[in-house]
């Protein structure tokens, strides 16, 4: 009996300590990349995408001069896919890939996105990453 006791006890422990190791191994937010969107134009962004090949977000909608919350990211550059819609009209930052670019140390950062008044779909937006 005293055997059958010391083994239920020795289980439990066992599971016990699976469990914490599980829970306990959660990132830790110094080891995250957090992006915000910051619409420095004047004109209202809808259904904004990040994509910064260590994740995408969806922020949904940014009026003018607005900010948005935080999103983590595994990783991220100094640069990043985006897209959103301007009045109805798609506009992209397209990266042509992250060749010898060093991803950013996690921390938290801003995107300040603004709308030139020249180019196309694919070349209006100018970003700018601010280090928060």
């Amino acid at each position: 009996m005293v055997s059958y006791i010391k083994s239920m006890i020795m289980k439990t422990i066992g599971y016990l300590l699976v469990v914490i190791l599980f829970f306990g191994c959660s990132p830790n937010d110094d080891d995250i990349t957090w992006i915000r969107v910051k619409n420095i134009s004047s004109y209202d962004f809808a259904d904004v995408i990040v994509n910064t090949n260590g994740g995408e977000n969806n922020y949904g909608n940014i009026l003018a001069n607005a900010i948005s919350g935080y999103e983590s990211f595994d990783f991220a550059y100094s640069y990043a896919f985006i897209e959103l819609k301007i009045n109805n009209n798609t506009y992209t930052i397209q990266p042509i890939d992250y060749v010898g670019e060093t991803p950013l140390t996690p921390g938290k950062y801003t995107y300040s996105i603004d709308v030139s008044p020249e180019g196309d779909q694919y070349s209006r937006l100018i970003l700018y990453l601010v280090k928060d």
